[in-house]
């Protein structure tokens, strides 16, 4: 539709369908403000009493059968046909798809994790071929998170101790957001993901570089620092931290290692391997001055070699 699509482009076929349904009621609303009002003017105008005219008793009018039947049924037609159009489309939306490929998300404050058939595990990015659909089959760790693709016009409540399901069926190559629509805790601006679509060509592709780099690292000929890289990058930390120096919601992660960092207690520490250890598995300890205490902990999510890999990682960013 392009009259919304001026506001936020459709990426897939549920979102013409979406913006069809909200068209079709805005033009009826609009329709029946400008007539009412229209006419609210002009009697306003035509009856309106006028300087030096005489008081005129206004005529008593008890009924009117006809206007009345009209203005039962037109708007009682005009409320089913909203209905049957709305009743359709939600019904499409959450209609099974067929030969769809089915992908696990665990929503956690505040964080989306996207886990592949082939049991990979990705934070922050959902990346999916063109014209294939997909199943999200979607629970929460923590609280009740909303699981929103606003260039699909996709939303769907994530439940902790339930799961919910999603059915995607991306139309257009393009990098889109994700974001949780419900208000989930003190983090809940920085709850993103990026939806990316790629060519079916290039998927393949890019499946075949990750199974190769679980290869390597399973193998274990990876480089510790590049280890660490990709840890940070599938576990979301730069999400609230940067590398280049800039602060996020979070301090830069950049020559961070060997720095004496401020403390909201007014004390100081130097952030040596221990210093570090400590703020991935118990991020409250120490807090850094001028920042909010929101980051999870990362306690049983990354193991003793994973921290090492990251240390080794962040020794390399002066």
């Amino acid at each position: 539709m392009p009259a919304l699509t001026f506001l936020h482009g459709e990426a897939s076929r549920s979102a013409g369908e979406v913006d069809g349904a909200f068209i079709f009621i805005a033009a009826i609303c609009i329709f029946f403000f400008l007539l009412t009002q229209g006419f609210l003017i002009y009697f306003a105008l035509r009856y309106r009493r006028k300087k030096g005219e005489p008081d005129v008793e206004t005529p008593y009018i008890t009924d009117n059968h006809t206007l009345e039947t009209v203005w039962v049924i037109v708007p009682s037609l005009l409320l089913l046909a909203i209905f049957a159009y709305g009743y359709v489309v939600f019904i499409d939306l959450k209609s099974p798809l067929a030969h769809a490929t089915e992908i696990a998300v665990t929503a956690q404050q505040w964080q989306w994790s996207f886990t592949y058939p082939d049991g990979r595990t990705v934070v922050g990015e959902l990346r999916l071929p063109v014209g294939r659909p997909v199943k999200l089959t979607m629970t929460s760790r923590d609280v009740i998170h909303g699981f929103f693709i606003p260039a699909y016009r996709q939303k769907q409540d994530v439940l902790p101790g339930r799961y919910t399901y999603l059915w995607l069926e991306p139309d257009r190559v393009g990098s889109y957001d994700i974001f949780c629509s419900q208000y989930c805790g003190t983090g809940h601006s920085l709850m993103r993901a990026t939806l990316v679509v790629m060519p079916a060509a290039a998927y393949a592709q890019w499946v075949e570089q990750q199974e190769a780099k679980a290869r390597q690292a399973k193998a274990g000929t990876e480089p510790l620092a590049e280890k660490g890289e990709e840890l940070m990058e599938q576990s979301g930390c730069l999400g609230c931290h940067t590398v280049d120096g800039t602060p996020k919601v979070g301090p830069t992660l950049k020559g961070l290692y060997g720095k004496s960092v401020p403390l909201s207690t007014g004390q100081s520490v130097t952030a040596d391997d221990d210093y570090i250890r400590e703020s991935i598995v118990d991020p409250n300890a120490k807090i850094v001055k001028g920042f909010p205490p929101i980051m999870p902990t990362f306690r049983g999510k990354l193991s003793a070699d994973d921290i090492r890999a990251i240390i080794a990682y962040l020794k390399t960013l002066h």
